[in-house]
């Protein structure tokens, strides 16, 4: 078990005052007061939905030897040292990096933002160092994992403690590389304060957690921050082809370099060929063959080169290993029925990633196949883009079905109007709604006809279905294979 005094916590940190004796043993670190267990240090987070200073009393019923608070509560009690501060979140992430003998230090941090492919650069990345030798931690949305054990993941970004928890697992597992998703809401919230980044990859900026970020502009400021935040012996690299890629690095400190599709940058691809089975590129003039198709994946992959390229690993190795990298799980996964039938598994739940996924299969298939797109909106989230997604769909298929993402708390039916509302006046694409998810993918099957492609989006690799607060075991794949398996 991990122990260390307070005084060795605080060291070099700034905070307002201290009452009580610092001269203590901490065993853990909690900001949910039903975490905490004897010894642990509570640190009182103002959060989006709760404020932790409300429960500081039950911390200390359970045991704990220490707070960290912006404001002193109304009653103190004798036994506990407090410790007030300016900002809790970001005083919790340099605890926790402390508590934890700051492993981010003791490895290459490579962190990837942006709207869509975070969850494919960040995998591909991890599975590039397996593939390379290494020993590797990665930290997604898909599940966490140290080499190739996977942990379980509830967040794209996990809270502090957890973070630096796997982080110090993959030291002790000798990781020289750690892969992480950072989202938007990981940086406001303060969830990587006190880690030390050896790279950030940028991939684009699209209409996306408005819900949480109010506007666009404080959306894109969420992302910049990471790259204003990098220190001088890391490297910035960004998508020079999305408007807001020079943006992220304006006022970073770190090395900046580039890529891109269109525009020239520090590394370039061109795709030759692109097929189901993948596509065929140049990277800087090199050809390689990739088994993930599509124009945003050539992206991915340049990224994934990019970043290679810049923590020094050998050009031709990266080369030959990124031509036997596999998709990341729910990522243009595909199935076929024995009747030729193509179903598309897709994570897009955004307009730009839903037109991104619609476009590479516009663009692969042939002849009458048809489009048929399945595609829904979760609940209590962003609103602004439930008719965008509808339109989206409208424009790119030949029939479309609206049906349940994860409603949450929402009604699925109000979901769905909402929706309805981006499909234009007078089209003549097939609109259907199913709110049952279930249904819409049989109803998906069975209109289907040889050789036509179905996109089941929203998903992706979730295994389970979100209603009125409750989850339940739900897989895309397992409904689409059950009905392929009843087609003649």
């Amino acid at each position: 078990m991990i122990e260390n005094r307070l005084t060795y916590l605080l060291q070099g940190l700034e905070y307002f005052a201290v009452q009580g004796d610092i001269n203590i043993h901490i065993s853990g670190i909690a900001f949910d007061s039903r975490e905490v267990k004897e010894g642990f240090l509570f640190v009182a987070v103002k959060g989006t939905l709760t404020d932790g200073h409300k429960y500081i009393s039950q911390a200390i019923e359970n045991g704990c030897r220490a707070i960290v608070c912006e404001e002193m509560p109304a009653k103190v009690s004798s036994d506990p040292v407090y410790i007030t501060v300016g900002d809790s979140a970001r005083f919790l992430g340099l605890l926790a990096s402390a508590f934890y003998r700051h492993p981010s230090r003791s490895l290459k941090v490579v962190g990837v933002t942006g709207t869509n492919g975070k969850t494919t650069i960040a995998g591909l990345l991890h599975a590039l160092a397996l593939k390379l030798g290494f020993e590797a931690g990665l930290i997604s949305t898909v599940g966490n994992k140290i080499n190739e054990e996977i942990l379980a993941a509830t967040h794209t970004t996990p809270d502090p403690v957890k973070i630096n928890h796997l982080m110090h697992q993959m030291t002790e597992r000798g990781c020289t590389f750690c892969f992480m998703e950072v989202s938007s809401h990981a940086v406001h919230q303060q969830r990587i304060a006190g880690l030390h980044f050896a790279g950030g990859i940028f991939t684009n900026l699209t209409h996306d957690h408005l819900d949480y970020h109010g506007t666009f502009k404080n959306y894109l400021e969420a992302k910049k921050k990471f790259f204003d935040d990098l220190p001088p012996d890391a490297f910035a690299l960004v998508n020079s082809d999305d408007k807001n890629g020079l943006v992220m690095i304006q006022n970073t400190r770190a090395t900046k370099k580039t890529y891109a599709l269109r525009k020239s940058a520090d590394y370039k691809a061109k795709i030759i060929e692109s097929h189901y089975e993948g596509s065929l590129l140049t990277i800087n003039r090199k050809e390689v063959w990739i088994k993930l198709p599509g124009l945003f994946n050539a992206y991915n992959l340049l990224a994934v080169y990019g970043a290679a390229s810049l923590l020094a690993l050998d050009d031709d190795q990266v080369l030959e290993g990124l031509s036997s990298l596999q998709h990341v799980p729910g990522r243009f996964d595909i199935l076929r029925a024995s009747n030729g039938t193509t179903a598309v598994i897709d994570y897009a739940h955004t307009p730009d990633a839903l037109l991104n996924v619609l476009s590479t299969i516009n663009g692969l298939r042939k002849g009458s196949e048809r489009i048929i797109t399945l595609v829904g909106a979760g609940g209590n989230r962003d609103t602004a883009k439930r008719p965008v997604m509808a339109r989206t769909a409208v424009e790119q298929s030949d029939i479309v079905i609206l049906t349940s993402d994860n409603p949450r708390n929402e009604k699925p039916d109000d979901i769905l109007n909402d929706m309805l509302k981006g499909v234009p006046e007078g089209t003549t694409v097939q609109v259907i709604c199913i709110t049952s998810r279930a249904d819409a993918i049989k109803t998906a099957c069975m209109l289907a006809k040889d050789n036509d492609v179905i996109l089941v989006a929203g998903k992706g690799h979730e295994t389970y279905q979100e209603v009125e607060g409750v989850r339940y075991h739900f897989d895309d794949k397992e409904h689409i294979l059950r009905n392929f398996n009843q087609m003649v």
